[in-house]
């Protein structure tokens, strides 16, 4: 069963991505980013379809807990596919969108073969297996990409403000989670307060990428040589 704090999170992080989709129509940066909201319009609906299913057969129930990891599974493929589009954004001039693509679907592939081999030897429930093993090994691919990224924006000397700052949120968002996974398994006895805060990093993203979308404006501006 859910604590009030956990359920209070959940409900703090559905508002926050639903307004981020909501900031960025409003400053009319949907389309321009359009997967980056993709992503947030599907964490809401599946959210509420989670909370629906939470509410009719109970937090410890097989039909929850498959919905949570299958939903789980295709947020972090649409995430991972919104991180590949800014690596579009940032190399838009070079025109390699194609050879980026082709990259994220290698990248992608390699990433579910590695996966399965993790797993290959359940002996049950190995698509479940399967799709929470992804889905975590993914997390961790992210958190490199996106660091790399961020190293192709210093190396390129990206002034577009709006774009610099979901990029870094991206980073710090991964990069919380990792710190917080690696404390965790690190200090295993004081594990349920590293829980505890996974759900509240939960929240950053979309918190930073809603304030992005309507405290920075499309044509603002970094100079190169602050971000270094």
């Amino acid at each position: 069963m859910l604590s009030p704090y956990q359920y209070a999170v959940w409900f703090l992080c559905t508002i926050l991505e639903a307004a981020v989709v909501v900031c960025a129509v409003k400053k009319n940066a949907f389309r321009r980013y359009i997967l980056l909201n993709v992503y947030m319009a599907a964490s809401v609906v599946l959210s509420i379809a989670r909370y629906d299913i939470l509410k009719h057969y109970g937090f410890s129930s097989k039909e929850y807990l498959y919905f949570y990891f299958y939903s789980d599974f295709l947020l972090t493929i649409t995430l991972f596919f919104a991180l590949i589009s800014l690596y579009s954004y940032i190399f838009a001039e070079l025109e390699v969108g194609r050879y980026i693509r082709t990259g994220a679907v290698v990248l992608l592939c390699g990433t579910a073969m590695f996966s399965y081999g993790v797993v290959q030897q359940s002996t049950s429930r190995l698509i479940t297996h399967f799709v929470v093993e992804i889905s975590q090994n993914l997390y961790f691919v992210g958190l490199v990409l996106t660091y790399v990224l961020w190293a192709a924006v210093l190396k390129m000397r990206e002034t577009r403000t709006q774009l610099i700052q979901l990029v870094l949120s991206l980073g710090v968002y991964f990069s919380m989670f990792a710190a917080n996974y690696a404390l965790m398994n690190l200090y295993q006895s004081h594990a349920t307060i590293f829980e505890y805060l996974a759900p509240l990093f939960g929240c950053f993203l979309p918190l930073s990428w809603a304030y992005t979308f309507w405290h920075v404006p499309e044509e603002a501006r970094t100079v190169p040589s602050r971000l270094a």
